[in-house]
């Protein structure tokens, strides 16, 4: 059985001049001469992926896309007119998302995450960015501690939205992240909490953390400004610790303890670094 917007295995069963034709339970498929290992020959297989061209001809590639049906993907638009959006998606044909799939206007240069689909209407492989579609609202399958799989996507006032194990959406609060997050990158987290209306917080430590003092938000705030890194440490001079922190050398010691005790920062030599 052919997937579309897959890989699919194939065997080759005739050469042309621009190409290559494989076998299939439906037609044979062209790839094209350009795509085409070197030193394959007839009865040979191949992995390939398969979209439709211009023309609603099945083409492979044995290019591999950023991601494929049913996937998320934070891609860059390429182009865009009155009809819709073209993406790159790590392959020649770009990737289509019709103008009614957008969740406001999608911009040239800007990238936007989005869940790829077959189109029931055309047979074709497209994409939305109206991911309310395609999420469920409330989450049945999830409990408070258990570890998912999370897409980062988008900025808010409160922090930042994230795809919940490609079924939920969630939200990780901006006093709780310690760390560099990259959109569109899969990573591992926690269900915080499950609230009454169905939103999901998400933490992205097991035990999750919250400051037990101003002073241990105040050098974490620092911190994440400073690349996750601080030239200060229990052995640094305490008008050092005032002039950069604007408490003492107690309290900065109490505060870095503190964090140190909970796997937030390691001690170095030379300062303090988030983990």
């Amino acid at each position: 059985m052919l997937l579309l917007g897959k890989m699919n295995r194939l065997q080759v069963i005739k050469e042309v001049d621009f190409g290559l034709y494989l076998d299939s339970d439906i037609d044979e498929i062209l790839i094209p001469k350009r795509y085409v290992p070197e030193n394959t020959k007839i009865g040979d297989f191949l992995d390939v992926f398969l979209y439709r061209d211009s023309e609603d001809r099945l083409i492979a590639t044995t290019e591999i896309p950023k991601a494929m049906v049913d996937d998320y993907a934070f891609l860059e638009v390429k182009e865009a007119n009155k009809f819709g959006v073209f993406l790159d998606w790590g392959i020649a044909k770009d990737l289509f998302v019709p103008f009614q799939e957008q969740n406001g206007r999608m911009e040239a240069g800007k990238s936007y995450l989005v869940k790829l689909y077959i189109d029931q209407e055309t047979n074709r492989i497209v994409a939305s960015a109206r991911l309310e579609h395609f999420l469920n609202r409330y989450p049945e399958s999830l409990v408070e501690g258990q570890e998912i799989s999370i897409i980062p996507f988008k900025y808010t006032d409160l922090g930042i939205k994230v795809i919940i194990n490609k079924l939920y959406e969630g939200l990780i609060y901006n006093n709780e992240v310690f760390e560099k997050i990259v959109f569109g990158i899969e990573k591992k987290a926690f269900v915080k909490k499950i609230r009454d209306n169905g939103k999901i917080d998400v933490r992205l430590n097991k035990q999750g953390y919250q400051a037990n003092s101003k002073n241990e938000e105040k050098i974490l705030l620092k911190l994440q400004n400073n690349s996750g890194f601080l030239p200060f440490h229990d052995k640094s001079d305490p008008e050092d610790i005032y002039h950069e922190f604007e408490m003492s050398k107690r309290d900065f010691k109490q505060a870095i303890g503190g964090l140190f005790r909970e796997n937030i920062i390691k001690i170095e030599p030379k300062g303090i670094r988030i983990l």
